[in-house]
């Protein structure tokens, strides 16, 4: 879509990591390429936190029940369990990447980012056009992975550009050809536009952004408030958000999902410490301390039950965030069968003071209880079925990194191959093999110098969206 012109004032880069989650297990298990991808847990309640796009192909996505996802891929697609921390380094490698081609980078997630490069002040649309096509290869060349760029006026023109060519595409969408690339695109594409506001447009015969933009001021904020007015100005080209860096998160948390409903406080026990375990980690990476401790259940009636805690004095203890957590924890007893249990923390301050009363009350609690959707699960509970589980990270004393693909029958079969190595041979052991040890998950990036865990990203446990 690039072409010659006259120069825009403004010209903001959207990047957007293509199906990354699964793009990384495919750039690291070489086995995989090609092939149909379902990121996820493969339990009878997962969840599709990433898809490939062999496996989208199918009518496969992020956020459907890995259940119905892998029907539809016909028997097809490898199911593998997420890595965060690998898709966290890639994550880190590929915005140091962005950051030296272009400037400051304002993160969206764990997968794209906005930029706005001192480089294309001035540039023509054709000149644009090439920056990115080379910020496009010097990403591909350096980590193995592909995005799609938009660019464009503003930020929001720039992100809907973004989605314009996937995957692996390039959309430079100039002032003069906004109204006629976004026009008849539907008006939902507008971020912010949610269904009961595209229910709402629909009423009055609006179904497209180009509809949108030639409604009325007054019109629009009557049905969409002063929200709505704002999305109207961006819509319209009058976007000067600037690309800036982001407010320090308001909270940190983490779920799991159960495979098995927990009928007693005894039995949820074990998923709610692992939850404020992993959300403490999250805590000690944004290196603040937390004030109040919120724990979150659901039902099996899909129902959440939360339960707040506002302690006296802000704690980066795990400890006291166990504590915490267990004393306000709805009990399955009372609330009925528990599917989910997650923990937030909140109320984040940089003071790191342990209490010097800890006799002293809490503030207060607060209880709530409200329909919740279901949401993808997190870190899967260890398998009943024996010490390996497919797509574990696995080590063999003689053959190096592998993983597994299968087991079963008392044996297990590793595959053994990296990013560097391509697609790698399969061997099989005796489960009992004491030459095989569980293994780091970074070791599949092979990518010198190593990659490391980052100290201050977390990555999102929802689906991806690229």
């Amino acid at each position: 879509m690039t072409g010659s012109g006259t120069g825009e004032r403004r010209w903001v880069v959207h990047v957007d990591m293509d199906a990354f989650f699964a793009s990384v297990e495919q750039l690291t298990r070489p086995t995989l390429r090609g092939r149909p991808v379902l990121v996820g847990g493969a339990s009878g309640r997962g969840v599709v936190a990433g898809a490939s796009y062999e496996a989208r192909v199918f009518g496969a996505r992020s956020a459907m029940p890995m259940s119905q996802a892998v029907r539809l891929c016909r028997g097809k697609a490898s199911v593998v369990h997420p890595r965060f921390v690998v898709y966290s380094a890639a994550s880190e490698r590929i915005f140091g990447i962005l950051e030296r081609e272009a400037g400051f980078i304002e993160r969206l997630s764990v997968d794209e980012g906005f930029a706005e490069p001192a480089v294309l002040v001035g540039a023509t649309t054709q000149d644009a056009g090439s920056w990115a096509h080379a910020l496009q290869d010097t990403v591909e060349q350096e980590t193995g992975l592909v995005c799609s760029i938009g660019v464009s006026t503003g930020k929001l023109h720039a992100k809907m550009a973004s989605d314009l060519n996937k995957p692996h595409g390039v959309a430079v969408v100039g002032a003069d050809r906004r109204d006629e690339v976004f026009g008849p695109r539907p008006v939902g594409e507008i971020g912010g536009i949610g269904p009961v506001a595209q229910a709402r447009l629909a009423e009055v015969g609006v179904a497209t952004i180009g509809q949108f933009t030639a409604m009325d001021d007054a019109d629009v904020r009557s049905l969409l408030g002063s929200v709505g007015t704002q999305l109207l100005g961006y819509a319209r080209g009058v976007d000067p958000r600037p690309v800036a860096a982001r407010g320090r998160a308001k909270q940190v948390s983490a779920e799991r999902t159960l495979e098995v409903d927990a009928t007693t406080t005894a039995a949820a026990d074990p998923v709610l410490v692992a939850s404020a375990t992993a959300a403490h980690s999250r805590l000690k990476k944004d290196g603040r301390a937390a004030r109040t401790v919120t724990v979150k259940t659901r039902t099996a009636d899909f129902r959440a039950h939360t339960r707040s805690l506002t302690l006296a004095v802000p704690t980066e203890d795990l400890d006291e965030i166990i504590a915490a957590s267990r004393s306000v924890m709805p009990h399955p007893e009372e609330s009925g069968a528990v599917r989910l249990v997650g923990v937030s923390l909140s109320g984040l301050t940089d003071e790191c003071q342990g209490a010097l009363f800890p006799e002293l009350p809490e503030i207060g609690t607060r209880e709530t209880v409200h329909p919740d959707p279901p949401e993808p699960e997190g870190a899967a509970a260890a398998d009943p079925r024996g010490p390996w589980r497919a797509t574990q990270d696995v080590r063999h004393a003689e053959f190096g990194y592998g993983w597994v693909q299968g087991t079963g029958g008392g044996v297990v079969s590793v595959r053994f191959e990296t990013r560097a190595t391509g697609p790698g041979r399969t061997r099989t052991f005796p489960v009992d093999d004491p030459d095989l040890s569980p293994a780091d998950p970074l070791e599949s990036l092979a990518w010198d110098p190593p990659a490391v865990p980052p100290t201050d990203t977390v990555v999102p446990s929802g689906p991806e969206q690229g």
